[in-house]
């Protein structure tokens, strides 16, 4: 496949990814995974093993009670963190081996859901599943450096560029804000494959050039896994309007 196909893939095949976790540090843990493609939607709970933190609990709204996950008080079915990485796997092979976008993911929920992969031995399944990652804090700020912005936050961002408030620190209202925010963004392909990166090259320091750029901007061939695990992916064909990520 040549490049420019590649970086037409860059632009068009793509899921939208976040995490919300027991705290800020690296050694929380997972307990909500969500992602949007389109029409399509992933939304999964884990019960941590470590304890949430109470800055965690007030902002997300999560407490666990007698090995039960409730938000905003509202008791939550589960799934165990396999479960739930297995079918994020499922999902991004169904959609055809996208791009992962998420907003300040390269230091935060990419080094989470590595750690999360080697413990199940599920890294390899996933890298082979994707085309890569993309960062869309620092895609913001290198297209918005002149719009004098005061923070580069999803929800600032959201607010400035779309006009509207929106339930933040919802992994799934994240990602469907964080999808509205990007078609309005329209990053070129160039661009886009100059912040790509990978679970083994999240740690470098991010391209300056696009012929510095290391990720391929290619979809190789994969191994359709999504039968396997249909019972366990909740996809969903949202209306019209949640097209638009809202």
């Amino acid at each position: 496949m040549q490049n420019s196909d590649g970086a037409e893939n860059c632009r068009r095949s793509l899921v939208f990814f976040d995490l919300e976790t027991t705290g800020l540090g690296q050694s929380c843990d997972i307990v909500q995974l969500a992602a949007v493609s389109g029409g399509h939607s992933l939304n999964l709970y884990v019960i941590p093993r470590s304890r949430m933190q109470r800055g965690a609990a007030k902002v997300t709204g999560f407490r666990i009670r007698r090995q039960k996950l409730y938000l905003h008080r509202q008791l939550v079915l589960t799934n165990s963190l396999r479960e739930v990485l297995v079918s994020f796997i499922a999902f991004l092979q169904m959609l055809g081996h996208p791009l992962v976008i998420g907003h300040n993911i390269r230091r935060f929920d990419c080094p989470l859901l590595a750690r999360a992969l080697d413990e199940l031995d599920l890294r390899a399944e996933f890298e082979s599943s994707v085309s890569g990652c993309v960062d869309t804090l620092p895609l913001a700020r290198e297209m918005l450096k002149d719009r004098c912005l005061q923070s580069f936050r999803q929800e600032n961002l959201v607010k400035e560029l779309l006009g509207v408030n929106y339930k933040a620190h919802d992994a799934l209202e994240d990602v469907r804000a964080l999808q509205a925010l990007y078609n309005v963004l329209q990053p070129t392909p160039e661009l886009v494959c100059r912040h790509m990166f990978t679970l083994d090259t999240m740690e470098n320091k991010p391209a300056v050039t696009a012929s510095k750029a290391k990720v391929p901007c290619k979809i190789p061939g994969q191994r359709p896994l999504w039968e396997h695990f249909r019972h366990t992916v909740k996809v969903t064909e949202s209306k019209a309007e949640d097209q638009n990520g809202l």
